[in-house]
């Protein structure tokens, strides 16, 4: 299982996942209409790490964490 994370302002609870891939991450959360625009502006990090490949494989445990852009000081 993968866990996945929506931090900040996304406010929603995590999930956990049977998936191998972030395509697939990408599909499943597409059909979430308030993900929308999270999606188009999130970074995201696979245990921690940026990545910038949607198609890395994912190993059972990882964690992904969807970072929304913010703003302070």
């Amino acid at each position: 299982m993968i866990k996945v994370e929506f931090l900040g302002p996304i406010n929603k609870k995590s999930i956990s996942i049977d998936i191998s891939n972030l395509n697939q991450l990408k599909d499943i959360l597409q059909k979430d209409k308030d993900m929308e625009d999270w999606l188009k502006n999130s970074a995201i990090a696979v245990n921690d790490n940026i990545i910038t490949d949607i198609n890395k494989e994912l190993k059972n445990g990882d964690i992904i964490s969807l970072l929304p852009p913010v703003c302070g000081g």
